[in-house]
């Protein structure tokens, strides 16, 4: 990639890899498009190839939402890395770009039913056990996904397990079931962590430069 860049790139060219999965930008689509030839090519040399449900070229960045729209086209697409979705949106503040990062859908619904299926198992534990281990879940999962603009997906994981919590605590006997909502409230403050931003923009925590 860094010859390629170094040779045949016309604009800016970046990458963002973890293990074998990359998220590349190009500042102009004919070197996106013939970049992605050539990649191709040379790992058929080498008897792989790209995932092919994985492998797309979208229209993203700063100018995309404009473009679009002058084209009379609808939203620029989306694209999921590191189990985030990664979204072209304007800052409320000031309008200007800014990239929205959260949750991708499906790994959230993996998540609470994951959870939900443990709790229904732990529901005769003592209830302070169950608060302990739900605390260290949630938390986990929000050490990684607390990005910036993320807050609503997470606010719904904490409010659906929540109620999960709720409803097996009920189940557990004739007794239980005279637990309400108004007393479940304090013992979900107390056990349930609600999210906290910890990992700034990229751009605020790094200063990173890619030479040509």
């Amino acid at each position: 990639m860094n010859q390629w860049r170094e040779r045949h790139a016309n604009g800016e060219v970046i990458m963002v890899r973890y293990a074998d999965d990359f998220v590349m930008g190009f500042q102009h689509r004919q070197d996106a498009v013939s970049f992605r030839r050539e990649l191709e090519e040379r790992m058929e040399n080498f008897g792989l190839e790209m995932n092919a449900d994985k492998t797309r070229l979208i229209e993203f960045g700063r100018f995309a939402i404009k473009n679009r729209q002058n084209r009379g086209e609808g939203r620029p697409e989306t694209f999921n890395f590191l189990g985030l979705t990664h979204i072209c949106a304007k800052r409320l503040k000031d309008g200007r770009f800014t990239v929205k990062r959260k949750t991708i859908a499906k790994r959230l619904r993996r998540k609470v039913k994951e959870v939900s299926d443990d709790l229904r198992r732990r529901r005769h534990k003592p209830v302070p056990e169950q608060g302990r281990w739900l605390r260290s879940v949630i938390q986990g999962f929000f050490n990684y996904h607390v990005v910036p603009g993320n807050r609503d997906a997470l606010d719904a994981l904490r409010t659906l397990l929540a109620h999960a919590w709720f409803r097996y605590l009920r189940r557990r006997s004739q007794k239980a079931k005279s637990l309400t909502w108004e007393r479940m409230k304090p013992k979900i403050e107390v056990w349930l962590p609600r999210p906290r931003i910890l990992h700034p923009y990229p751009n605020q925590r790094l200063c990173v430069s890619y030479p040509r």
